[in-house]
């Protein structure tokens, strides 16, 4: 279904420490982003602090644990060592991996990423959104020769994730390169339900308040 009202939710990503959830939080953040093992990117922290960190965030603030594991039983136990509400799904899996997840998680919210790397991005997510509840659009690069899966602080073709967002049911997470400067070009051109930003509201790869602000000061993000 879509979602109704006209309020964009945020997603805070790359979050490092308690400090950093209830910053984010407190400007207004709908939910935090958590990243376990990557071949590279920034915000990895460790699963014992993904935990800490997931267990002191109240509802309804969703918390999501972004995996890079591509079986559901790697997938499944990543989970087992956060405890997050939601699994962000960094990587591409097979159809039958997501049955598999539902199977020892059916209370856990899956979010996958498709990465709009060309208009194949379209495909993808027309065929996935079936198994999941939502999509999350990115700009990595999965198939380089090292993988490329979030927080590049680059953005993709905006044209590609309007179609994506229009042809779904299913909600749509837009990341990619977002900041205070594009914020609202970004939703206008997309229309997605959330965005979600790591680089482009940080200073020195720490959160700032100045440019969480400038974000939740948006009038398309308070509604």
């Amino acid at each position: 279904m879509k979602p109704g009202g006209n309020r964009v939710r945020v997603k805070i990503c790359c979050i490092a420490d308690p400090d950093e959830a209830r910053m984010a939080i407190g400007y207004g953040a709908d939910a935090i982003g958590l990243v376990g093992k990557m071949p590279g990117g920034p915000g990895v922290i460790d699963d014992p602090k993904i935990m800490e960190i997931a267990a002191g965030v109240p509802p309804p603030v969703a918390t999501f644990l972004l995996t890079s594991e591509i079986t559901a039983d790697g997938i499944v136990s990543h989970y087992m060592r956060t405890r997050t509400s939601t699994i962000q799904i960094v990587d591409y899996v097979a159809d039958a991996e997501y049955l598999k997840i539902r199977k020892h998680l059916p209370w856990v919210k899956l979010v996958q990423v498709v990465h709009v790397e060309d208009e194949s991005a379209i495909e993808r997510a027309l065929r996935t959104e079936k198994y999941v509840d939502c999509i999350l659009l990115d700009s990595g690069s999965p198939n380089g020769s090292t993988k490329i899966l979030g927080g590049t602080g680059k953005t993709h073709d905006w044209r590609i994730s309007r179609e994506i967002v229009e042809r779904l049911d299913k909600p749509v997470f837009l990341a990619g390169g977002i900041n205070p400067e594009n914020v609202a070009d970004a939703i206008d051109a997309v229309h997605p339900f959330a965005i979600d930003m790591c680089s482009g509201v940080r200073t020195d790869g720490r959160l700032d308040g100045k440019k969480l602000r400038r974000i939740f000061d948006c009038p398309k993000i308070r509604g």
